[in-house]
Formats: structure tokens, C-alpha cells, sequence
């Protein structure tokens, strides 16, 4: 890997030259929005998206509420564990930063000494992303094309090869969709007992939503309601 990164006439330098060399012809001010959205901006949003996804599948309640909801822890660990995964992937591989073989390279962010195969952030953001997707469609959408952007951030910036990034997207799609039903089996028991709790319930579904999703605040409570309509007629 190392060895075909040295070479100026493949086709994952070239790309990395096509990429970077925008910053170049980039303001200042532009390239500063980039090095801080691909370093620290996408991370930020791709929180923010789970949250906002949660608040959703939330305040929608349903009979699926606790499985989408297990769905949704499952997205930060299937990052988590992505990254673990890629640990001694960076040790065996033990491929450089481009910057440390290449020059000329614009980079903008500073201080990387570390391995660059593969991208930490492209794994994070895919499996978030993907995790993400099995528990909502159009959040899922969002938060791969939040992975796409950030891959090519990396690029812009200057710290990651093209292939790096590839590496990160399979690495955290392959975490996030062959640990899901094992992850699921464990987590949805889990979701669908704090779904029960009087308290704790309202992190699984809004207050006022059932496990029908049509308003009771209490499981059972449409049911009792039912029968009491009913013998009110039959008065």
C-alpha cells in the first residue's frame, strides 16, 4: 500500500492532486470553513442527526418505536467499534501520511502523525451513517451523504488519500451491517424494557403516545377506556 502511494502515476495520488489542489485555488476564509467542517463541523452533525432522528422516531411512538430506537444506540457503537476495528488495521498496514511522501500537497490541518490508512472519519460518519439508515430512512439519506462530504474533506485537506477514505466507508458499512443482528438481538430486549418503565418510557416514546402510537399514556389505557364506553351504552 505504502508502495503504490509513492508512485506519482496512479491514480489514487492523481486523484489526491486533483482534489487538494483545489484549496490552492480556494480563499483563505474557504479553506478555514473546510479544515474546521472536515475536522471537527460533520462529526458535530452527525450527533446532532442521531438526536434529531431519536426526537422523531420519539415523538412518532408505534409499535416499532423501541426496535427503532435500539437502531439508533446501535449507530455511535458500531462507530465505536468500527474504530477499534481499524486500530490494528493502521498497524499492519503502516501506510504515511501523504504529506510525509508527496510534495506540495496544501495541508491544512496540522499535527497528524499518526497512520493513514484508513480514515477514522470516514469510518465514523459511514457507520453512523448506515447504522442510521436502518432506523430511518430519510435520516439515513442525510447522514451518508454527511459521510460522502466528509470523505472528500479529508482529501481537500490534505490528510488522507483517496483510498483511505474508500477504506473507511467499507470498514464502517462492513461494522455496521454484519454486527446489526447481533446488536439488535441485545439492545432492542433492552429498549423495549425501558419502554415499559413509567419514567423512563418517555425516552422510547413521547408522553401521550401508546404503543399503538394514537395517544394513551399508559399501556392498556385505550383498552380500559374502550370497555368503559362501552358499558356506558349498554346503561
Amino acid at each position: 500500500m505504502a508502495g503504490l502511494a509513492q508512485s506519482g502515476s496512479n491514480p489514487d495520488v492523481d486523484l489526491l492532486y486533483d482534489i487538494n489542489g483545489l484549496a490552492k485555488d480556494a480563499p483563505y476564509w474557504f479553506d478555514k470553513v473546510m479544515e474546521y467542517v472536515g475536522e471537527y463541523g460533520l462529526l458535530v452533525a452527525m450527533v446532532l442527526l442521531v438526536l434529531g432522528c431519536w426526537w422523531s422516531v420519539r415523538r412518532r411512538g408505534g409499535e416499532d418505536a423501541a426496535s427503532s430506537v435500539a437502531a439508533l444506540v446501535w449507530a455511535p457503537l458500531a462507530a465505536g467499534i468500527a474504530v477499534l476495528v481499524n486500530v490494528p488495521i493502521r498497524g499492519f498496514v503502516e501506510r504515511p501520511r501523504p504529506f510525509r511522501t508527496h510534495q506540495g500537497l496544501d495541508v491544512l490541518v496540522s499535527g497528524k502523525t499518526d497512520y493513514s490508512f484508513v480514515s477514522d472519519h470516514a469510518t465514523i460518519t459511514m457507520a453512523v451513517g448506515v447504522a442510521l439508515f436502518a432506523a430511518h430512512r430519510k435520516f439515513g439519506l442525510v447522514g451518508i451523504g454527511l459521510a460522502l462530504l466528509e470523505g472528500f474533506c479529508r482529501i481537500y485537506m490534505g490528510v488522507h488519500y483517496p483510498t483511505d477514505v474508500v477504506g473507511g466507508f467499507a470498514l464502517g458499512t462492513a461494522v455496521a451491517l454484519l454486527l446489526s443482528p447481533v446488536a439488535m438481538a441485545l439492545l432492542t430486549p433492552v429498549t423495549k424494557a425501558v419502554e415499559r418503565s413509567p419514567r423512563a418510557g418517555r425516552l422510547i416514546r413521547a408522553r401521550g403516545r401508546s404503543y399503538d402510537g394514537q395517544g394513551a399514556v399508559i399501556p392498556g389505557a385505550r383498552r380500559e377506556a374502550a370497555g368503559a364506553e362501552e358499558r356506558d351504552l349498554a346503561a
